[in-house]
């Protein structure tokens, strides 16, 4: 039977038509983004997971610049203590030399003064966007990670360095350090009636110096290693988290190519079909005449 009210072809042929082209708009959407979830609408659990996730790789990414900032720190730093080893060592060959009987000490002693001069410059110099860890009384610290816990909250992991313990100095005023591990070292003082007995001394407190240096650059260069694993580390895991929420949300081409092909060509026969259904009834017309 046919009606001028109601074309059941036309209907089913117009609802066809409505889906194919639902379904284009979701395929163009996702070849023009590249994005087969793009929004919450599209898999809830998937876009809260990829959110969280791409959230979670942005703070790994800000951790990571943090760890340069660290390592920039660490690398001024161990450059200062290793310059200072080198110094310490000029002072205990200057002592070495003074033990000779005929060799003039208040020369030596001037030599000895220099060398004092450049150990302060030195560690008034060790400074990195005004932190010096040559000079402090506090325990320092470098951010080193980014976690996400099982309970969903977050945590900052820290690296420390005990710079009380390794500071060269533990002021430096006018120009001159005092304190910290080369405290004894700026007090040497040679004079032209300075005994064997106290050269000895010196350089036994040259010694003590060299070991405490040589403690803390070991402690900066292990540090310095942690913080370069760290890196490198955190690079993986943020190429790992890339990875995981492209497989999430990223939309594979070749599907929503081919898909895009098949729509494209159901849509024209919708429309195909629509319009012979509407043709039926232009047919209705030659029945009066």
């Amino acid at each position: 039977m046919s009606s001028i009210n109601f074309n059941a072809n036309a209907t089913a042929a117009l609802q066809t038509l409505r889906d194919v082209s639902s379904k284009l708009n979701t395929t163009q959407n996702a070849v023009s983004s590249g994005l087969k979830v793009g929004s919450a609408k599209d898999n809830v659990a998937y876009w809260s997971i990829s959110t969280s996730m791409k959230s979670d790789n942005k703070a790994l990414g800000a951790a990571t610049d943090a760890l340069g900032v660290g390592a920039a720190k660490v690398d001024t730093a161990y450059a200062a203590m290793d310059s200072a080893i080198d110094v310490v060592n000029e002072i205990k060959a200057k002592l070495v030399t003074a033990s000779e009987s005929s060799v003039d000490k208040d020369q030596v002693n001037l030599e000895v003064k220099k060398l004092q001069e450049q150990l302060s410059a030195i560690g008034q110099a060790a400074s990195f966007n005004g932190e010096n860890w040559m000079v402090t009384a506090t325990k320092t610290t470098v951010v080193d990670g980014f976690i996400r816990k099982d309970d969903g909250t977050v945590k900052i992991n820290t690296a420390n360095f005990e710079a009380a313990s390794y500071a060269m100095f533990s002021t430096i005023a006018g120009g001159v350090g005092s304190g910290g591990i080369l405290s004894a070292v700026m007090t040497i003082a040679l004079t032209s009636a300075a005994t064997q007995g106290k050269i000895d001394g010196f350089l036994t407190t040259v010694e003590t110096a060299l070991k405490s240096l040589t403690k803390g650059a070991a402690a900066l260069g292990a540090l310095s290693t942690r913080i370069d694993l760290q890196q490198k580390f955190a690079g993986k895991i943020s190429d790992a988290m890339d990875a995981g929420i492209s497989r999430l949300v990223d939309a594979n081409m070749e599907e929503e190519s081919a898909r895009l092909s098949a729509l494209q060509t159901q849509q024209q026969l919708a429309v195909q079909s629509l319009s012979i259904a509407n043709s039926s009834s232009q047919s209705i017309l030659s029945l009066f005449r």
